[in-house]
């Protein structure tokens, strides 16, 4: 049943289904790109591992926008995620028992095969028949070799060679009772002896070197040494040796009891210390904790029968006579402690409590066997251990704290985790059946058989990783024959388990063999299975089909060498084809195949076989490549024909957010493409493209991480898929094309073909990818890589370092990396001497991506700059290399590394040839924006984050360039004259040539730039001197927020004698909103004024006076703040708090009239200000202007009376009035004499009399140059008005005026040598008046004057 029940089903939404009438959101819909988070990566991940994306509504995908390539490289780390998470031993092998295997009778689904058997030499044989005492054989299956020890001689022959050498050993004379092949020791013997033999005799045991080397057939070839170590073991009688490959150390055992003994070995002697030493580790009296009776009956000798070490967790297994498993912990410190006694009575008491009575579980059987499991298979199980009745027990050690590993404390208990019955009875004939693979669990599977006796009796058995079991069955003792029942996991089905809800099973495949004699020894002829590091996807065969040798195992019996191999699931596809034969027979094996693996898988093996990986043996014993054109066309009909389709996930539309493309699950036949090519390139994928290391010598030393060989045999099969895709493209569903798009029915049909293309086309397209990558890497270790790498600057050279074939094949960087290291090739081909574009052509064959056209083009133009460099600057034909050079690179310019162009720069600069420099820098900026955004963004003020700052960047980058170009222009200037004698110099004629490029370039970003590096350098001078139509947009735009900028603005017009455009420009400062002071706004409108006031022919007089009259207003304003700021300043009304905002306030912006005169000059009582203000608004209300001029001077008058030690007030008042009149130019309206005469002599009259100067009043007039005839004018009115309080006697004070104004009027007549005051009539008219003053009565000195003036203009009237 489920682990889930179905809810009730949500109302749909409209639109939320292909076929539903409302408009779907989806449909039309561009893709919004969105970075793929971690969270879509795990539902990916998931959704690949089978789960149905319709089951309880689906996993919700993420949004994605990828290249092809990052697509593919998603979908090929995705796979090789899921393949390091295949189950680890532990889960499935709980706690519980279990009896599955599917025993095949059909060989095509057999788990091993026998490849071939090699006889034993009749030399063997021949010795054999002088044998007198023993003879005993074994097998050195990691080199191929097997042994003999018959009496005191030891013989060795490689069984795979037809007509192998021996090898002996006869130079001691005692029986030989075992050998075993040990690791020695770190640093004792010399790097030659890779291996040492342990021989035990009678007498002694002897350790014997051994050496290999490659055989010239292909296997190797053994060389014995004697190491002269031996040490005396007599009466042990020694049949047990086991060694420890991580540290050295020999353990051996013998028939004389249960010890546990040590053959420690060293280099030399030492004092009480021979070279060889025997210490025997239980002496101290183990067998105490071990009970003398077992099981009720008097215990029999007990004796040691076998040892295993495992390495990973520093444990030594050993095995006695009685079925007692003990354990022992190896120490760093040569010790060795019994940590674990297990006895039988514990074993059986543990398989109790799991499973009832059972026959096969009594104390009648006996253990036969141990085998290890290392730290890397599992964490929980270390040790499986074989029954004579053919069950497996699988145990687990445990410490204090927990399951044992080697980093923690030792063992101190052991349990039994797992039992594995044998197969039934009748297994062999038997055919597989679907029932018994369904999932239960262990422990209430109700079909498990206990009581199977196929496997009794089990002579020995023995277990490789990950699962490999061989039994050796003595049905017939007599007949001294074995059957070997072989089986091992059935990795698809662990990995793909069908109920996703459960741990998976521990499901075998399993078959029989007739050996027809007698097993002398088991050995692994391949290096141990290990598809990880850890128990996690430790076992995962699968995924190592196409990287690792296939495990072969050798069986040792009297008549030969048995070679059985591992047969993988592709080669078991191949078979079950082979057998199906015609199409109803395929179909039927096809099936089978995806309803025990999946579809996932079934694709992926199809795709396989057809791409001839399939291995078979033929009939001649030799393992060969299954190119059966049956077999592979049936391959390619399954791989296309049952690949499945892509499925839609309708229960994600909910989310409209999302394009409907991203939620399409590709079909099973694009998960095989991923996963195969995925374990195509397992081994390369993560791995470094070089390692670095040191030589003897000190030296740097490169080598690859992956064999020359291994990269050429992925290569080759990438060749094969790729090949194989394109010829079949045509059928398969997603790589046919726009054609396919026809055959669709619906629009939900359509968007799943687009996505299944765009699944299938990345995975071509990272093929293409790989195949080059591997190329190159081909290329790279043909030249001498280690001068490549040292050329290399030290950042790209730690990148290299780093770079794995990933990130060569998929990324950008990768790319850029590569392109760096094909210029180190191409330039060590050019500095010895080879031609370069031979070298670069043999590049663009092999590795197009990773050397174009453009780099061909690119390394030619390189080639003329070097030439050109050896002909020298001053040589025409180096001019000439330069300017071919030079259109080649244009011609690539695009595609020019920043490091390249750099390159080309300094060579260029070095040559002279800066406007070829220029030229190309500005060209390379060109490509690199060809819509031109950088423009567009500088334009609209550069806004921060904007995407198209980017292409400013780029731009700028090479830009940077054409600065150090003109700054070694500079520099030349002062080596070199631009002209001599009056003519222009080769230097100079260059300089031009430079000059010429940067005024005509038409890149507005390029001038932009220019400028603003002319600022930052502080040559504003150089800006102010170009000719460009970009200088006044540039500054336009800089000036609207840069005041520095803005004053360039005007300089600029004013040198170019725009003066009028400068005065605009002016005006607009004084008026901006930049942070300047009023003096300095008061500065610009006098200078505006200024060039405003400049003549200039070509300018229209009415808008040069437009402009002129703005900017005087203005000034007048700021005039006015001005002085109302300085009046501010010094007045002691405004509180110490206030006076600070008051200055902030009125030094900055100049502010409107109506703000001074109500906010500061009316309220402060500022009234000459106030009449300036009138003035300057042209405010004309007489009232106003003469009770302004009323308050001024009482306030004038006030202030000065209170002065202590001040002039008088009426000294104050007329500078007041003098002042005012000056700066209003006596205007008729603001500076109305007829009223401020009068009023300021009735002010001398009432407040001043007898005060200074008689006639102070009329000198202020004087002073200001108003006409004689004005004040003569008001005083006769005054005399005539009799107004107060000139009344009476009063009116003399008038009179006396008029005297003086006439006396001061005819004295400048006279100087002006005119008419008497002005004509006859008005001299008349003065002579009357003083006729008439004279008749009311003047002061005494006043009469005599007027008398001698009237006489006088009198006789000059005659």
């Amino acid at each position: 049943m489920s682990s889930y029940t179905l809810g009730t089903p949500q109302k749909a939404f409209p639109g939320a289904y292909i076929q539903t009438p409302a408009n779907s959101k989806y449909q039309n819909r561009q893709l919004n790109p969105r970075s793929n988070s971690a969270v879509s990566q795990q539902q990916n991940a998931l959704q690949h591992q089978g789960q149905d994306v319709h089951a309880g509504g689906g996993q919700k995908p993420g949004v994605e926008d990828l290249q092809p390539i990052a697509r593919a490289a998603k979908a090929v780390n995705e796979a090789l995620t899921e393949e390091s998470r295949y189950p680890d031993l532990d889960s499935y092998i709980g706690q519980g028992i279990s009896s599955e295997y599917e025993v095949n009778a059909q060989s095509a689904w057999a788990p091993f095969q026998k490849v071939k058997m090699h006889t034993i030499p009749d030399r063997i044989f021949e010795q054999y028949n002088r044998a007198q005492v023993s003879t005993i054989m074994g097998l050195f299956a990691d080199f191929n070799h097997a042994w003999v020890a018959i009496d005191n001689a030891l013989y060795l022959w490689d069984y795979t060679h037809p007509n192998p050498d021996l090898v002996s050993f006869e130079e001691q004379p005692h029986t030989i009772t075992a050998v075993r092949l040990a690791v020695p020791r770190p640093g004792v013997f010399i790097p030659s002896v890779v291996r040492i033999l342990v021989v035990a005799t009678t007498a002694e045991m002897i350790l014997i070197g051994m050496s290999t080397q490659p055989a010239p057939h292909g296997g190797s070839s053994v060389g014995l040494y004697s190491l002269r170590m031996s040490m005396p073991i007599k009466g042990l009688d020694v049949t047990v040796i086991e060694g420890s490959a991580s540290t050295g150390r020999v353990f051996f055992s013998g028939n004389s009891s249960d010890d546990v003994y040590e053959f420690a070995y060293q280099q030399e002697e030492r004092w009480f210390q021979n070279r060889c030493t025997k210490i025997n580790h239980t002496s101290k009296g183990y067998s105490t904790l071990t009970p003398s009776t077992f099981w009720g009956s008097k215990s029999r000798k007990e004796i040691l029968v076998q040892m295993i070490v495992d390495d990973t967790r520093n444990l030594l297994y050993t095995l006695s006579n009685r079925s007692t498993i003990r354990t022992f912990h190896i120490k760093d410190n040569d010790a060795l402690d019994l940590m674990i006694t297990k006895p039988l009575g514990q074993t059986l008491s543990n398989v109790g409590h799991m499973t009832s009575q059972s026959e096969l579980i009594s104390p009648s059987m006996r253990l036969v066997s141990i085998s290890a499991i290392t730290a890397n298979e599992a964490t929980k199980t270390h040790l499986m251990t074989t029954t004579s009745t053919g069950c497996r027990i699988f145990m687990s050690a445990t410490s204090s704290y927990g399951y044992y590993s080697s980093s923690s404390s030792a063992p101190t208990s052991m349990q039994v985790q797992h039992v594995k019955f044998p197969p039934a009875d009748n297994s062999s004939s038997q055919p597989y059946q679907a029932t018994s693979t369904q999932m239960t669990t262990y422990s209430n599977n109700p079909t498990i058989n206990t009581s199977s006796r196929a496997l009794i009796p089990t002579r020995t058995a023995v277990r490789y990783a990950p699962g490999y079991f061989l039994a050796f069955v003595a049905r017939d003792p007599q007949a001294g024959t074995d059957l070997l029942f072989l089986s091992g996991p059935d990795t698809a089905r662990i990995a793909q388990p069908q109920d996703q809800g459960r741990l998976a099973k521990y499901s075998e495949l399993a078959l029989w063999l007739n050996l027809g004699s007698r097993a002398e020894d088991i050995g692994l002829a391949t290096g141990p299975f290990s598809a990880g590091p850890s128990p996690v996807g430790f076992g995962n065969e699968l995924a190592v089909q196409f990287d690792k040798p296939t495990s072969e195992i050798a069986v040792l019996t009297n008549t030969g060498v048995h070679m059985l191999r591992r047969r993988r699931l592709v080669d078991i596809f191949a078979a079950a084809l082979r057998l199906g034969g015609g199409d109803e027979g395929l179909e039927g094996e096809v099936k089978k195949f995806i309803r025990q693996y999946g579809r996932d898988e079934t694709a992926s093996t199809a795709l396989a076989v057809a791409c001839g990986q399939a291995s078979d043996v033929t009939s001649d014993s030799r393992l060969a490549r299954i190119q059966d054109p049956d077999i592979l066309e049936h391959a390619r009909k399954a791989f296309i024909e049952y690949g499945g389709k892509p499925l839609f996930n309708e229960n994600s539309m909910l989310d409209q957010s999302i394009p409907a493309i991203d939620l399409v699950r590709p079909s099973p036949r694009h998960k095989g493409l991923s996963l195969y090519i995925s374990r195509l390139v397992r081994s390369i994928w993560k791995a470094p493209i070089m390692i670095e290391g040191v030589t003897l010598s000190g030296g740097l030393a490169i080598r690859s991480s992956v064999s020359m060989n291994k990269l050429q045999d992925i290569s080759l099969d990438l060749t094969k898929l790729k090949d194989f895709l394109n010829v079949n493209k045509s059928f398969i569903e997603g790589l046919a094309g726009p054609e396919a798009l026809g055959n669709v029915n619906t629009k939900q049909e359509e968007i799943s073909l687009q996505a299944e293309h765009r699944a299938l086309h990345a995975l071509v397209v990272l093929i293409e990818n790989v195949i080059e990558g591997i190329a190159f890497v081909l290329v790279l270790y043909d030249e001498k890589i280690e001068e490549i790498v040292l050329s290399l600057p030290n950042e790209t050279r730690q990148q290299v370092r780093d770079l794995s074939y990933e990130g060569l094949c998929t990324t950008a960087i990768g790319k850029s990396l590569a392109k760096d290291l094909v210029k180190g090739i191409v330039n060590r081909n050019i500095s010895s001497g080879s031609n370069v574009e031979t070298v670069a052509e043999a590049l663009r064959r092999r590795c197009g991506s990773f050397c174009s056209t453009e780099d061909v083009v690119t390394f030619k133009a390189q080639e003329y700059v070097k030439r050109g460099s050896e002909a020298g600057p001053e040589s025409e034909v180096c001019r000439e290399y330069l300017n071919e050079s030079l259109r080649l690179f244009l011609q690539v310019a695009g595609s020019l590394s920043m490091e390249q162009l750099g390159w080309v720069v300094k060579h260029y600069v070095a040559l002279q040839f800066y406007a070829g420099s220029i030229q190309l820098c500005l060209e390379k900026a060109k490509e690199s924006d060809r819509g031109n955004r950088a423009l567009t963004w500088i334009q609209e003020n550069r806004p921060q984050g904007d995407k198209r700052q980017e292409a400013f960047e780029s731009r700028k980058r090479c830009y940077e360039l054409v600065h150090y170009v003109i700054r070694s222009i500079d520099q030349s200037r002062t080596e070199t004259a631009d002209r001599l004698d009056g003519h222009l110099t080769l230097s100079g004629k260059r300089r031009e040539e430079a000059a010429d490029q940067i005024d005509t370039s038409e890149d507005e970003v390029f001038q932009t730039n220019l400028y603003d590096w002319y600022l930052s350098e502080n040559r504003q001078d150089r800006l102010l001197e170009v000719e460009s139509p970009y200088v006044t947009s540039y500054l336009k735009r800089r000036s609207e927020d840069d005041i520095a900028h803005a004053d360039l603005y005007w300089r600029y017009y004013v040198q170019k004698g725009q003066y009028e455009d400068a005065a605009v420009i002016q005006l607009e400062l004084a008026k901006s909103e930049f942070k300047l002071s009023l003096d300095q706004r008061i500065e610009y409108l006098g200078n505006a004024k200024t060039n405003a006031s400049t003549t200039k022919p070509g300018i229209r007089r009415s808008i040069r006076n437009e402009v002129l009259r703005e900017i005087s207003d203005l000034l007048d304003v700021a005039n006015i703040q001005s002085d109302l700021l300085q009046r501010l300043k010094g007045d002691s009304r405004i509180t110490a708090d206030r006076r600070p905002v008051v200055i902030q306030e009125l030094d900055g912006n100049i502010l409107p009239l109506s703000v001074l005169f109500n906010t500061y000059c009316e309220p402060a009582h500022y009234f000459d200000l106030c009449i300036l203000i009138y003035e300057a608004a042209d405010h004309r209300v007489a009232s106003d202007i003469k009770a302004t001029w009323q308050n001024l001077l009482e306030r004038v008058h006030t202030e000065a009376e209170v002065q202590d030690n001040g002039p008088e007030p009426y000294e104050m008042v007329a500078e007041t009035v003098r002042s005012l009149g000056t700066k209003l130019g006596l205007s008729e309206t603001m500076f109305p004499v007829t009223t401020l005469l009068p009023m300021l002599k009735r002010y001398a009259f009432n407040f001043q009399p007898n005060a200074g100067p008689e006639t102070w009043v009329l000198d202020i007039f004087l002073d200001l140059q108003v006409p004689f005839e004005t004040i003569w004018g008001i005083l006769e009115n005054m005399f005539y008005n009799d107004e107060q309080p000139f009344q009476g006697r009063n009116r003399r004070f008038i009179g006396n005026d008029m005297v003086y104004v006439a006396r001061l009027w005819l004295q400048e007549s006279i100087r002006g040598s005119g008419m008497l005051y002005g004509s006859e009539d008005s001299a008349y008219s003065v002579s009357q008046m003083l006729h008439l003053i004279m008749q009311n009565g003047l002061d005494e000195g006043r009469l005599e004057q007027c008398q001698n003036l009237r006489m006088r203009i009198e006789t000059m009237l005659r």
